[in-house]
C-alpha cells in the first residue's frame, strides 16, 4: 500500500493537552490506521517543512455507547481512530498550531 503525505497525516488534534504540548515542541496529528512511525515522522517532515526527532503512536479502542438524551437501550460504539504526538527538533515549529 503506498500512501502520501497526505493520506498519512489526516488532521492535527486540537484539545487543551495538545496545545499545552506544541509550546513544548510535541505537536499531535490524527494518523492512517495503516501507518508506522517512519512513515508519519516522513509524512511530517514532507508536509511542514520540519525535522522530526521522535514519534509515538497511539491507538484509541472502541467504547461502548448508550442511546441518545433518554437513555434508550440502543446501543453502538464509537470509532477507533490512531494519533501520533510528534516531537521536533529544537527551534522549530509549525505555523498552523501557533494560529490557533
Amino acid at each position: 500500500m503506498s500512501l502520501t503525505a497526505h493520506d498519512i497525516v489526516i488532521h492535527p488534534v486540537i484539545s487543551e493537552k495538545s496545545m499545552d504540548e506544541a509550546q513544548h515542541g510535541k505537536y499531535t496529528f490524527a494518523v492512517h490506521g495503516g501507518a508506522n512511525k517512519v512513515q508519519i515522522a516522513a509524512a511530517v517532515e514532507e508536509l511542514f517543512k520540519v525535522e522530526v526527532l521522535g514519534v509515538n503512536v497511539l491507538t484509541t479502542k472502541t467504547k461502548e455507547k448508550r442511546g441518545g438524551m433518554r437513555r434508550s437501550r440502543v446501543g453502538g460504539r464509537t470509532t477507533p481512530w490512531r494519533k501520533a504526538i510528534v516531537t521536533l527538533a529544537p527551534g522549530q515549529k509549525i505555523e498552523f498550531f501557533e494560529a490557533v
